[in-house]
C-alpha cells in the first residue's frame, strides 16, 4: 500500500519518535471500530478510570498498588486535533445526561502513566514513567487503505458488484441508473458529476441506516467528509468499465483523476502519518445492530473487519527495527454495548464475535500479533433485574431509554425507567449468517441513556463498566511490569 517516499517518512517519523522519547518510553494505541461502535465513549472511559484509579480491579499494576498516579499531558504532534476529553466527560455526567458526540475525525490525546516497577532494578531506579497515546480515528477510514492497491476501474468493479448483493440492490438502484445512463464517450460535466457522486453518496448513507446496519462502504470520507465536503476529491463516483484510450476531458478520465486524488490528499497522509506508526490495536465492534438487522448485515461486518485487518501492520519489533518502523503486535476486538444484555448472555456474546473475527485474528497471529476478544460496556447504562412473566422468572436489564427510542409502538421521553427482555443470543454462533437461524425476532435493541453518575468518596464522578479492566489489562498491562 505505500511506495518508498511513505517508507522513507515513516522510517523519519519513527526515529523522531524514539529520539523525543529515549527517557520516557511512549505507547501508541489506536482505537477503532466503525460508526457508532463506541470509540469516543471508550477512550473517555479509558482515561477517566486511569486517572481516577478507583475502579479497575482486573488491571494488575493497579491491583497491585504499583500505579502512582496518571494524568493528561501536552501532545507532541502540534497539527493533530486534541481529543476532547474534558467535553465528553462532561456530557457523560452533566446533569442533562446525554452520550458525546461520535469521532467524526482523527484526533490524539497523551495520558502519562507513573508506576512503580515489579522488577528489582525497578526498587532500585524508582518510579518510571510511560506516555500512553492514543489515536481516536474512524473505522471507516480505514475501509479506504485497500484502495492504495486499486486503481479507479478495479475499485469501481468492486463497487458494482457489492451493489448487486440482495441487501443493497434496491438501495443502489437510483446511483446505479445514473451511471449506466452516462455514455461512455461522454465529456465531463461538473453539474452531472456532483449528480451523480452525491447519488453514490446517498446510497452509501442508506446502507449504514439502522435498517441494514452494512459496514463495507468506502470510501469512508463520502460518510465523514470533514472539511473536504464539496471538494473536487470528494466527488466522484463509480462507473462501469470503459476500453481503450479515454481523452483528459471525458468523464471516465476526470473521476479517474478524482479518485487518485482522493487517494494522494486522504488516505495516503492518514496512512503515512498515523496509521502505520501505532503499537496497540482495539477494534470496536457493533455487534447487537448488525444482529437486528439481520444475516445480510452480519455478514457485511464480518467483510468489513476482515479488510481493515488486512491492513494492520501487526507482528514484533526487536530493538534494531523498532527504531525505524512500528508494527501492533496486540490486537483486541471487543463487542461493545455489552449492557445492553443480561450477563448470561455476554459469553455467548464473545462467541459470536470470535465467529465474526476468526480469519482476520488467525492473520494476525500467524503474523506475530497477540489478539483476544471480549464483550465489553465501557461506561455501564443499566442494571440487571428479574420480572414475572405468565409464571416465567425473566432475566432483564433495567435503565432509561433515550428519548424517542421506539419498542411495541410505545415512544420513551428519555425519563422513565424501564426493566426489558432484550432476548437470548442464538446457541450457535455460525447460525447468525443464516437467513434462517434462530436469532431472528429474538433480540430487543434500545439505546439507554447514560447512567446517573455515581461519586466516590472524594467526591469524583464514577462510571461504571464492564470488562474494561480486562481491556487495559490486555492492551497496556505488560508495559507496567
Amino acid at each position: 500500500m505505500s511506495n518508498w517516499a511513505d517508507e522513507t517518512r515513516i522510517a523519519l517519523d519513527n526515529v523522531m519518535d524514539n529520539v523525543q522519547n529515549i527517557f520516557t518510553p511512549n505507547l501508541r494505541l489506536g482505537v477503532t471500530g466503525l460508526s457508532r461502535s463506541g470509540k469516543t465513549v471508550f477512550i473517555t472511559s479509558l482515561i477517566h478510570q486511569l486517572v481516577e484509579g478507583n475502579n479497575l480491579p482486573l488491571f494488575k499494576p493497579l491491583a497491585e498498588g504499583r500505579i502512582i498516579g496518571a494524568k493528561l499531558s501536552p501532545l507532541p504532534n502540534h497539527a493533530t486535533p486534541r481529543f476532547a476529553f474534558e467535553d465528553h466527560l462532561s456530557a457523560l455526567t452533566s446533569k442533562d445526561r446525554h452520550w458525546p458526540k461520535s469521532t467524526r475525525q482523527i484526533s490524539e490525546v497523551r495520558l502519562t502513566i507513573k508506576y512503580q516497577s515489579a522488577s528489582w532494578i525497578g526498587g532500585i531506579t524508582g518510579p518510571q514513567e510511560l506516555h500512553l497515546d492514543i489515536v481516536d480515528y474512524p473505522g471507516e477510514w480505514l475501509l479506504d487503505l485497500p484502495l492504495l492497491s486499486k486503481n479507479f476501474a478495479q475499485w469501481s468493479t468492486d463497487a458494482f458488484e457489492r451493489a448487486s448483493d440482495p441487501a443493497r440492490r434496491d438501495i443502489a438502484k437510483p446511483w446505479k441508473t445514473l451511471s449506466n445512463a452516462m455514455a461512455k464517450d461522454a465529456q465531463f460535466d461538473e453539474t452531472e458529476a456532483q449528480k451523480l457522486s452525491t447519488a453514490f453518496k446517498t446510497y452509501l448513507a442508506e446502507c449504514r441506516e439502522d435498517e441494514h446496519a452494512l459496514s463495507a462502504l468506502p470510501p469512508g470520507r463520502f460518510l465523514m467528509p470533514g472539511d473536504l465536503e464539496g471538494s473536487p476529491a470528494l466527488s466522484f463516483a463509480p462507473l462501469p468499465p470503459q476500453a481503450g484510450n479515454k481523452p483528459n476531458n471525458s468523464f471516465y478520465a476526470t473521476m479517474e483523476r478524482r479518485y487518485e486524488a482522493y487517494k494522494d490528499l486522504v488516505v495516503r497522509p492518514f496512512f503515512r502519518d498515523h496509521f502505520a506508526r501505532l503499537d496497540r490495536q482495539i477494534v470496536l465492534v457493533d455487534t447487537l445492530s448488525a444482529l437486528n438487522a439481520g444475516p445480510a448485515a452480519v455478514k457485511d461486518l464480518q467483510s468489513a473487519i476482515s479488510e481493515i485487518l488486512t491492513c494492520f501492520r501487526t507482528g514484533q519489533n526487536n530493538i534494531l527495527t523498532s527504531w525505524f518502523s512500528s508494527k501492533i503486535d496486540k490486537i483486541l476486538f471487543a463487542s461493545t454495548k455489552a449492557d445492553h444484555l443480561h450477563h448470561t448472555s455476554h459469553n455467548q456474546l464473545e462467541l459470536i464475535l470470535n465467529h465474526l473475527v476468526g480469519n482476520a485474528a488467525r492473520d494476525a497471529q500467524y503474523k506475530g500479533a497477540a489478539t483476544s476478544s471480549i464483550a465489553l460496556s465501557s461506561v455501564r447504562a443499566t442494571r440487571e433485574g428479574t420480572v414475572e412473566h405468565q409464571g416465567e422468572t425473566l432475566e432483564t436489564i433495567i435503565g432509561t431509554p433515550q428519548k424517542g427510542e421506539v419498542l411495541s409502538k410505545k415512544t420513551y421521553n428519555g425519563k422513565t425507567e424501564i426493566a426489558l427482555f432484550p432476548g437470548e443470543l442464538p446457541a450457535k454462533p455460525e447460525s447468525v449468517f443464516d437467513a434462517n437461524g434462530d436469532h431472528i425476532g429474538q433480540l430487543k435493541f434500545l439505546r439507554f441513556r447514560p447512567p446517573a453518575p455515581d461519586t466516590t468518596e472524594t467526591g469524583h464522578f464514577k462510571l461504571p463498566h464492564i470488562r474494561l479492566d480486562r481491556a487495559v489489562q490486555f492492551l497496556i498491562g505488560d508495559k507496567l511490569k
